[in-house]
């Protein structure tokens, strides 16, 4: 009896043992949740971004710079950044990096500077990306194919959102080498290959010479106006010549042309005044920019394909005004109406042609 009742405590301990007490629960642990990070949305376009990617909004004051390719002119960016109020910088661009993000930053205090690199179509009419450059206060077009903004740009969202800038918000908006090439109204597109002063005076028709005429960019004051870089360096002297021929035949428009040098930069205000920023020097002598203003009575006597091109008016076909560049910003010029009676700071030419010669001779 003993015996049985010893096994019996013992059952009912070692019951209770692993049993625990009556109406006792587990608690239940809850796992630490992994931490989720939400990464910001990448903005269409975008290659990179300096500062605040939140927009802000910055009085600004209107304003055009036409820079010539090669070496950027830091104080034409500056120009455009004391005009942008402090706001949003934006950097556009088909092909290339984000390189202008940190130069630009560095130069003045502004927002944000981001590059967008737009290389399609379908990109160009992203609504996100035409947001980025309406919001913008001061838009940079980098070098490259002018070709390709042509046929990434034209007639999309881009294209709107860079003349709304242009035209309404009137935010300081400027390009260099390609960049500056769309800038005029009257425009090259180089999609057949960059042609040479040569080729262009000895054939004013060669495939290479592609012109267009006010169907994508409505800059002020350059909409009969064709620009062109590089401009001593590469010796675009004759084709230009060839280019504003081109325009005064096919399309009898008096062009007016504004090309400027390697290093330099035309800085034009809100009321088409021009001045002329760069790097000149004795060491340095290619840093200028030219006014070319044909004359609608003056039309080239000889243009036609395959042949030399005359547009000589006894060596005074076209007048020409030269500024050299400064690091102050050099000379006075009115695109508003180009007289060159009132232009200060340079000298006054007169460019020709004969038989497929470029002359030049003061005035």
């Amino acid at each position: 009896m003993k015996k049985s009742l010893l096994i019996l405590l013992i059952s009912c301990c070692i019951s209770s043992i692993s049993c625990g007490k009556s109406g006792d629960t587990a608690t239940p642990v809850t796992p630490t949740p992994p931490v989720v990070v939400t990464p910001t949305p990448k903005r269409p376009g975008s290659i990179g971004i300096i500062g605040d990617s939140s927009n802000v909004v910055k009085p600004v004051t209107a304003g055009m710079v036409l820079m010539g390719g090669g070496a950027d002119v830091e104080a034409a960016f500056k120009w455009m950044i004391d005009r942008s109020g402090g706001g949003d910088v934006v950097i556009l661009r088909a092909t290339g990096t984000d390189a202008y993000n940190p130069f630009v930053n560095g130069l003045g205090t502004v927002n944000s500077v981001e590059t967008l690199l737009i290389n399609s179509r379908e990109l160009a009419n992203d609504d996100i990306v035409a947001y980025i450059i309406r919001n913008a206060e001061m838009v940079f077009i980098a070098g490259g194919d002018q070709s390709h903004y042509m046929n990434y740009w034209r007639g999309t969202k881009v294209e709107k959102a860079l003349n709304y800038l242009l035209t309404e918000k009137k935010a300081p908006v400027g390009g260099t080498s390609a960049g500056c090439a769309i800038l005029g109204g009257l425009y090259y597109s180089g999609e057949n290959g960059s042609v040479t002063s040569s080729n262009a005076l000895q054939n004013p028709f060669e495939n290479t010479i592609t012109l267009y005429n006010n169907d994508f960019l409505k800059s002020p004051f350059l909409q009969n106006v064709i620009t062109d870089q590089h401009y001593l360096t590469r010796e675009r002297e004759g084709r230009s010549m060839v280019f504003l021929g081109r325009i005064l035949k096919d399309w009898n428009i008096a062009a007016k042309g504004i090309a400027v040098d390697e290093r330099t930069a035309v800085c034009i205000d809100a009321t088409g005044k021009a001045k002329v920023y760069g790097d000149y020097s004795a060491t340095r002598p290619y840093s200028y920019a030219y006014f070319l203003m044909p004359d609608l009575a003056k039309k080239p006597e000889q243009l036609i394909a395959n042949t030399k091109v005359t547009w000589n008016y006894t060596e005074q076909a076209v007048s020409v005004y030269e500024i050299p560049a400064s690091v102050t910003g050099e000379g006075n010029f009115n695109v508003a109406n180009f007289n060159i009676t009132d232009a200060t700071g340079g000298k006054s030419y007169w460019w020709s042609i004969n038989n497929g010669v470029l002359i030049k001779k003061l005035q």
